[in-house]
């Protein structure tokens, strides 16, 4: 259950309507030695080509990198990026309404938990995860949710997860009562999906919502939360 972007409640709308749902990754030639050096050379390269291959062979196929964790209002909480590199088995796109499917060979899910229970998990295994293409898709970039347990994250514990933009190296959350919460962006190894998570308390009130790069300069403010 989540209250996010605008952006965010266009792309989850798709995925979850059926079940009623709100969703607010050398040497120059001159220097070559004739003869036997230049069969080296070639064997040398054909090995670093296979190399390549059978690197490319061996990647996993489901790369997943935590976000965020802690403890907050006695509960333990996490948050994670899963990459899956191709679709998984059982997954379907999701269908929209000219009759096609959204585009994706690959599926970035973003696993949240509060208290051992995942959000949104009502909605079967894929409720939280987008379809993408390959490992460097620009969709997921600029959305930000908040998302809890029940009433679509209004009340009780909540998680604020961001999918910031390349330039974003942190986000700070400032509640009400003065207090600063700060998440580091964490990006998923050989991808370019990157988020940062942090735990609003029950009883607390967002302020604003801020990210900066790494010289520390504010590059959004935002005050549309709760």
């Amino acid at each position: 259950m989540a209250l996010s972007s605008a952006r965010k409640a266009a792309v989850a709308a798709v995925a979850v309507a059926a079940l009623g749902g709100v969703s607010f990754f050398g040497a120059s030639a001159s220097e070559a030695a004739p003869g036997p050096a230049v069969h080296t050379s070639s064997a040398s390269a054909s090995a670093v080509a296979k190399d390549s291959v059978s690197a490319h062979r061996q990647a996993p196929q489901v790369v997943t990198r935590v976000i965020g964790k802690g403890r907050v209002d006695g509960h333990r909480w996490s948050v994670a990026l899963e990459f899956h590199r191709t679709l998984p088995k059982g997954y379907t796109l999701p269908g929209l309404p000219d009759g096609t499917t959204m585009p994706g060979t690959s599926l970035l899910c973003q696993r949240m938990y509060i208290g051992g229970v995942r959000i949104d998990h009502q909605g079967g295994p894929w409720s939280d995860c987008q379809p993408v293409t390959g490992t460097n898709d620009p969709a997921p970039a600029g959305e930000m949710g908040l998302w809890g347990l029940h009433d679509k994250g209004t009340d009780g514990t909540r998680l604020m997860v961001a999918n910031p933009e390349p330039d974003i190296a942190y986000g700070v959350i400032t509640l009400t009562d003065g207090h600063r919460i700060k998440a580091e962006t964490v990006t998923v190894p050989g991808t370019t999906y990157r988020a940062w998570a942090a735990a609003i308390p029950d009883g607390q009130t967002i302020a604003a919502v801020d990210q900066y790069d790494n010289h520390r300069n504010q590059l959004t403010h935002d005050t549309n939360w709760r």
